[in-house]
């Protein structure tokens, strides 16, 4: 059968380029190497673990919170089993939902280990060994990325974890101990920690979340101490040893003072890498960067001028919405249009809780460049919704160019972060100045009026209720 365009991959990049490709008139074909669609973010990532954050959250709310709020419970306990058996269920929804969106779209659907043979075409091996070859004139390559690990480390899959098994474990661990200070390892580490265990951190770099602004990772760390985790920050791990029912971290700090970590998990969150194996790519003439990356040029096309790459195979940031805008951007490259991206103002999140979200530079950044730039922020502690609710940590943070005002960078930690943001990006899209946003009606009492605040405080220091 022959396609205009097929996509390999269909997680949040493949499934929305294939879909955005259909709307415009392509005989479009998706294939994905596993049973269900929706690759790493809606099977083993993105909201399977959401769902156990809030899960978790509740748990930790009913045991720490509700007494003040004048609820009173009984024989409090966690159901680790129903917990995982929910998310199970909230995966299969957003999956079935994928394959509703392929029907309905008359997009064509291959299981199986897809592979180029030429330009024209991909060989497609399902798990029985059956293959398939598909003839397009176009293709997508959209195959995402796996975990990272350090070559010394066995990842055993029992006691050394990765995240995709954090996200099946039968029983709460007693001390989990998570290499990496990122994302994922502060967003797992919250769920378990939530619910009982000990956790201990050890990043090599001096802050936790160290690809955002650095207000944000002190802040974060302060609340996650609260919830009783422990942090090694600035060492190096040198070895990780797991039996039977104990692991064993080893990690120096930058004196060379060795430091030994015992747990009865170890969760490997070191960052993650493209996942391009057996895509054929040497058939076709692709290469890959230094990190594995495949090299795309400004229209995401690859050296094979009928073969493009968005996602987490390409540069940037590994998220799962900059998948689907690069998603969208390909399709209508390919229909002849001209779209764009401002990578600058793709938003980051951390769903811990307090959230942690932020959009544009950070400080770091515009101390660096050498730009003159002015900051205000504004503190949770003094917003009334954030009274009512017992969220009052956090703050926003905003940072605006000195002369033109011009919002450069907003960094957000508290409660519905992840929902605020959006004000921020859609501010900076059309170049909004902070007095822009310090001078619109923001509903009271909410969280975002926080923004608003931070905005004043970043013109001539007005903020009102700080």
């Amino acid at each position: 059968m022959k396609y205009d365009v097929t996509v390999i991959g269909s997680g949040p990049g493949g499934y929305i380029a294939a879909i955005r490709c259909a709307q415009l008139g392509m005989k479009t074909a998706i294939i994905e190497k596993y049973n269900t669609l929706g690759g790493t973010c809606l099977n083993v990532g993105c909201i399977p673990s959401k769902a156990l954050l809030d899960s978790s959250e509740h748990y930790h709310n009913a045991a720490h919170t509700f007494g003040e709020h004048g609820i009173e419970l009984k024989d409090l306990k966690v159901n680790l089993k129903q917990m995982i058996d929910r998310k199970a269920g909230v995966v299969s929804q957003v999956t079935s939902g994928v394959d509703f969106l392929m029907k309905k779209n008359k997009i064509d659907v291959f299981h199986g280990m897809g592979s180029f043979v030429d330009k024209n075409t991909i060989q497609v091996t399902d798990a029985e060994g059956k293959v398939t070859k598909v003839e397009t004139e176009k293709a997508i390559i959209a195959t995402g990325s796996k975990p990272a690990s350090l070559q010394f480390i066995n990842i055993d899959k029992k006691r050394v974890i990765t995240s995709t098994e954090a996200l099946e474990l039968k029983e709460i661990p007693k001390h989990m101990i998570v290499i990496g200070g990122g994302v994922i390892g502060m967003e797992l580490g919250s769920v378990y920690a939530r619910l009982g265990a000990e956790v201990s951190v050890v990043e090599f770099m001096d802050d936790i979340i160290p690809s955002m602004d650095k207000t944000m990772g002190r802040e974060l760390k302060k609340s996650l101490k609260k919830l009783g985790f422990n942090f090694y920050l600035g060492h190096k791990v040198t070895e990780v040893k797991g039996t039977a029912k104990t692991v064993t971290v080893k990690a120096e700090n930058k004196k060379g003072e060795l430091v030994e970590v015992k747990g009865d998990y170890c969760l490997v969150s070191i960052g993650r890498k493209p996942y391009t194996e057996g895509l054929g790519l040497e058939n076709v003439g692709i290469k890959t960067d230094d990190r594995g990356r495949i090299e795309v040029d400004s229209h995401l096309v690859t050296s094979a001028d009928n073969i493009y790459a968005i996602g987490d195979v390409i540069k940037g940031a590994m998220l799962a919405h900059k998948a689907e805008e690069e998603g969208v951007f390909v399709a209508e490259v390919i229909n002849g249009e001209k779209p764009h991206i401002n990578y600058n103002l793709i938003p980051g999140v951390v769903y811990t809780w307090p959230e942690v979200s932020a959009v544009g530079l950070t400080e770091e950044q515009l101390k660096e460049s050498g730009r003159a730039y002015k900051s205000g922020s504004f503190s949770y502690r003094a917003l009334g919704r954030a009274q009512a609710s017992m969220d009052v940590a956090g703050l926003v943070k905003v940072l605006a160019d000195k002369e033109t005002d011009e919002i450069l960078g907003v960094h957000m930690i508290g409660a519905r972060t992840a929902d605020m943001i959006s004000e921020a990006v859609v501010a900076m899209e059309f170049r909004a100045s902070a007095e822009d946003i310090a001078r619109m009606s923001h509903a009271h009492p909410t969280y975002s009026e926080a923004f608003k605040e931070a905005c004043l405080a970043a013109t001539d220091n007005r903020a009102l209720n700080a």
